[in-house]
């Protein structure tokens, strides 16, 4: 009784960081770009974050010894629970220093990391699967490349075939009708294909009707609304500002619903070892409430602590307008998509950063808080070994004293 409870517990904190630093992703471009308020947007990722985690959240997860380090090694399961609460506090502990400083780091490596560490105590270099960990530090560099790159096209085509137009409201009329229907059959596929489990096929036939469906709507309302608003360059920004509350929304579902895993995945395996006296699964089942725990530890981190990392990614790297939010936006979910169709593990964190510079460098590598990049890149860095020598110290100290 007392492991199952220190297992939540241990398990809702990681949870907490998990929405205090990884929500930014979703929301910080549109608090940024004044889309949504601070409060507003805390209060509804929270909601969004609990949904997705509650309603889509992985219901079956391959345990730790099937993921980054082998624990066949290890003969007393309890050691194995030591190490998964080893992971799951180190993970957690860096994610909430990171947080405090309003640093944007990946949660999912952080899991790596304090995997890593447990792993190399207990059964040397020869337990991790290095080639594993290699494809995730090579997407260190790519993720947030491809997603500055595709942040700073689409930036660069509202520029030149809206914002610097004759008429930026004539041209939005035929223009944004097609970026917003592009954008809302990403989301749709992604969903369709990352969450739900859909086939490819089907998924690409619901995403192309929600395009032909969001096209019509969006050039009848664009049509409506231009013809009350005199400010051409403010109409085009308010457009582009009602995407972006959809585009944030669903960054925050998906992550609830993709993420959860990180905080719930080990107190599943910790449970199932302790139900059935001491025996591992090569799969374990998550039950429903524990994915309404990690949820609701996600939703509790979003609204006590999710500010600090959205001031960051939202105005201190540079400044974001609507147009420019939705380019975020538009590059994240791209790049996601794209790794997800060549499964590729990307963090969803670094695609985020390197959307905002890539926003940034389309304006000029002036308007960019280099010493904030700095920082950031610095805190990315630091998340595998911190995570790892964590770990390594909580694993020693509990199979020393237990």
């Amino acid at each position: 009784m007392a492991v199952t409870v220190i297992t939540i517990l241990v398990g809702l904190f990681m949870a907490f960081g998990i929405g205090a630093n990884d929500v930014a992703n979703g929301m910080a471009s549109a608090v940024g770009a004044k889309a949504i308020t601070p409060k507003q947007a805390a209060l509804l990722a929270s909601v969004l974050e609990f949904s997705g985690a509650a309603m889509f959240g992985a219901t079956v997860t391959k345990t730790i010894a099937s993921g980054i380090v082998s624990t066949s090694h290890i003969q007393d399961p309890n050691y194995i629970i030591y190490g998964a609460l080893s992971a799951l506090l180190a993970a957690g502990v860096w994610v909430m220093v990171a947080t405090y400083f309003g640093m944007p780091v990946s949660t999912t490596h952080s899991i790596i990391g304090g995997m890593i560490g447990f792993g190399l105590v207990s059964g040397g270099v020869k337990v991790v699967y290095w080639s594993k960990l290699a494809s995730i530090v090579l997407s260190w560099f790519i993720s947030p490349i491809i997603g500055g790159i595709l942040a700073f096209s689409i930036f660069k085509l509202i520029t030149l075939t809206i914002l610097h137009r004759p008429s930026p409201l004539k041209a939005a009329k035929k223009v944004a009708p097609v970026l917003i229907g592009f954008t809302l059959f990403l989301i749709i596929f992604l969903f369709s294909v990352k969450t739900i489990g859909t086939s490819y096929l089907k998924s690409l036939l619901y995403g192309v009707a929600t395009f032909a469906i969001s096209f019509f709507i969006s050039w009848f309302l664009i049509v409506k609304y231009a013809s009350k608003n005199g400010n051409e360059y403010q109409a085009v920004e308010d457009i582009f500002k009602k995407v972006q509350i959809i585009t944030s929304s669903y960054v925050c579902f998906s992550h609830g619903a993709n993420d959860v895993a990180n905080a719930v995945g080990p107190i599943a395996l910790i449970l199932t070892i302790t139900q059935n006296g001491g025996s591992v699964k090569s799969v374990v089942e998550v039950p429903r409430y524990i994915l309404l725990i990690g949820g609701f530890g996600i939703a509790l981190g979003v609204l006590l602590y999710g500010y600090k990392v959205m001031q960051t990614l939202g105005h201190d790297i540079t400044e974001i307008n609507n147009t420019r939010g939705f380019s975020i936006d538009f590059g994240t979910a791209t790049t996601v998509l794209l790794s997800s169709v060549f499964g590729f593990p990307v963090s969803t964190t670094h695609t985020v950063v390197g959307a905002v510079t890539g926003v940034g460098l389309a304006r000029g590598i002036e308007v960019i808080n280099t010493s904030v990049l700095k920082d950031i890149l610095i805190s990315w860095f630091i998340t595998l070994p911190f995570s790892i020598g964590v770990s390594a110290i909580f694993y020693l100290a509990l199979t020393t004293f237990f």
